[in-house]
């Protein structure tokens, strides 16, 4: 066998290896650190660094807002597909409960190193956990995060539970923790952020229909712990 030959096949070994090391294995456990909040559908992703689902101080995208107020994922879950993203949809089948942990497991490659997480929070009018656009340590091992709770800015904090939960709609979908009451004439005038915002809690009170005792809290609502192994 010539060099040229010798040498080619060398290339081609080192090349394969590097592709290899360049992949590895993300698995990232979300756990609900809240009293009484559940989170809708997650939506979580590993993609590369222009992508974001959100970015605090700008506006909310419609898919955003769509998920934030009614907790439908699928606008974001199409952006993410159209950036080449590796993402997991509702991991946990359905709503994660206040204490639960949910796993969603992904490939990260060289081009897709950057993490977001989104979902709505219940009871609230556009309130959502999310984490966007965050590097993921190259360092093998385990590495743990906190999410705060966001307001999209996209609809006045009512706290009214009437069903509602498509964008411009006003009102709460529901507490699946049954701690709300109904008929509530609202809390709460327009935002004055219209930004995507910490979110100031619940409110409470005698036109609310929620309970600031049981619903509302301090950041962060979420621990993430995020485990990079390698494929090989």
């Amino acid at each position: 066998m010539n060099k040229y030959m010798t040498g080619l096949l060398v290339a081609g070994c080192l090349s394969s290896s590097m592709a290899m090391a360049d992949d590895n294995t993300v698995t990232v456990e979300i756990t609900n650190l809240s009293n009484a909040l559940y989170y809708t559908p997650l939506l979580v992703s590993v993609h590369d660094g222009k992508t974001h689902l959100f970015e605090t101080g700008s506006a909310a995208s419609a898919n955003l807002q769509a998920m934030a107020e009614g907790g439908n994922i699928s606008g974001l879950i199409a952006d993410l597909d159209a950036a080449g993203a590796n993402s997991v949809a509702n991991p946990a089948a359905g709503l994660l409960a206040p204490g639960a942990s949910t796993t969603a497991t992904m490939t990260m490659s060289k081009r897709n190193r950057y993490l977001s997480i989104a979902a709505m929070l219940l009871p609230t009018n556009d309130g959502f956990v999310g984490l966007d656009a965050m590097k993921i340590p190259k360092k093998k091992g385990t590495h743990t995060f906190y999410l705060n709770g966001y307001d999209a800015g996209t609809e006045a904090n009512d706290e009214i539970v009437n069903g509602g939960g498509a964008p411009g709609t006003p009102g709460i979908p529901a507490d699946p923790g049954g701690n709300a009451s109904s008929g509530a004439a609202g809390v709460t005038g327009a935002d004055h952020n219209a930004t995507v915002h910490v979110h100031r809690g619940i409110v409470g009170g005698d036109y609310s229909d929620l309970d600031s005792t049981v619903h509302t809290w301090m950041n962060p609502v979420a621990k993430v712990v995020v485990t990079v192994t390698d494929d090989d």
